[in-house]
């Protein structure tokens, strides 16, 4: 079986749904393509459902600027919609004085970010807004907030679905090519197995992204980076939460630290932690709590023993290992790769929910004007 389309994307995630409704609503044919039975099955609903407000990321790197530039997007679109998402802050502490130039140096990054509504808060300042917490210097963050991810991505879909686009699920690139004449030739397997030819190519597979470019025969090798796999499992707190918005360590070199998050329903759950794996693999081993109650006790010694309770697992799509610099995210066009019609997406790990809808316009630049390179937004002031 045979089939033609102008534009597909590869996975369903919160970023390939958000390029979908994006390509749809510019009067493009759209077909998405998921592997898995569902949408938005990996990092997409694997994390803490934060939007970040641009506090981490180095001046100028694709992270920051599409961050702070995303998230103003994303609160104006949760609104407009009636998603559930809430504006309400966050703590970021130093624990002990060797912490403090830390919160410093991420306090530094936020401005040069254009995040420039942080109010720096000495021990008393901080416990007055939060009783339970145990720091010695802290910051608080308020353009911070929480999401419903799950109806941020069917909100895409259905967006996306009525400018006609498709959701494919159950549908993986099992290998494909590039065409002398142009284009691409993908072959799909699942239960209608089929040969899809496509002009566009959007390779937005999250923690498979760089395994499905390889897959691409005249996709030069080089191009493509190596893949790493960062685990970090949470653990959930029932009873009452013991506070009222996320508080955060100082930042972690592949992570932002075990963090304490509420849901948008007030429950508490701590994580992530950090354990680069082989692959992709879901499992929460009971016997990491261990290390939670040490990390936690720092910032909240109120913590009762035996009080975690195994939660749910993530997965960083890391293209930087363990002992190098964190990489930015990638977004290649035909400039690195030569390819026309084709954008790889790669290392889209934190703050990639938050950057969602700003990844997606940059994404419809670059195909709709490939000649050109598409502006990358500087991202406003809160």
């Amino acid at each position: 079986m045979r089939e033609s389309v102008e534009c597909v994307v590869i996975g369903a995630g919160v970023i390939g749904l958000a390029v979908a409704r994006a390509l749809a609503a510019g009067g493009r044919t759209v077909l998405v393509v998921e592997k898995e039975r569902y949408i938005g099955a990996h990092t997409s609903s694997r994390n803490s459902e934060v939007i970040h407000a641009g506090l981490y990321y180095p001046a100028d790197s694709l992270k920051a600027r599409f961050c702070v530039a995303g998230r103003k997007q994303l609160y104006d679109y949760c609104t407009a919609r009636g998603i559930a998402a809430k504006r309400i802050g966050k703590l970021v502490v130093a624990t002990d004085e060797t912490e403090v130039p830390l919160l410093a140096k991420v306090m530094a990054h936020a401005k040069a970010n254009g995040v420039d509504d942080l109010e720096r808060l000495d021990a008393k300042a901080a416990r007055a807004m939060e009783p339970e917490v145990a720091c010695v210097a802290a910051f608080h963050s308020p353009s911070t907030g929480l999401i419903d991810s799950h109806a941020l991505m069917l909100s895409l879909q259905g967006e996306a679905e009525a400018k006609h686009a498709t959701v494919a699920l159950r549908a993986e690139v099992a290998s494909g090519r590039v065409r002398e004449s142009g284009g691409f030739a993908l072959e799909i397997a699942g239960a209608d197995p089929m040969t899809l030819e496509c002009e566009i190519l959007i390779n937005a597979a999250g923690l498979y992204a760089p395994s499905v470019a390889r897959q691409l025969a005249g996709v030069p090798p080089t191009s493509i980076p190596r893949d790493y796999y960062c685990r970090g499992v949470y653990f959930t707190l029932p009873g009452k939460a013991p506070f009222r918005r996320p508080v955060y360590p100082v930042p972690e070199h592949a992570g932002l630290g075990v963090h304490y998050t509420p849901d948008l329903a007030g429950q508490g759950r701590f994580g992530p932690d950090i354990e680069w794996i082989d692959g992709v693999d879901y499992t929460v081993d009971p016997r990491r709590s261990a290390r939670f109650y040490a990390a936690i006790r720092k910032y909240w010694p109120g913590l009762p023993d035996g009080a975690l309770q195994p939660g749910y697992a993530g997965i960083r799509p890391k293209i930087s290992g363990r002992d190098e610099p964190a990489a930015d995210f990638r977004i290649d066009g035909a400039e690195r790769h030569g390819i026309a019609g084709l954008v790889n997406l790669f290392g889209i790990e934190s703050p990639g929910l938050t950057s969602s809808l700003a990844i997606a316009d940059y994404v419809t630049a670059l195909i709709n004007a490939p000649a050109l390179a598409p502006t990358i937004p500087a991202g406003p002031s809160p």
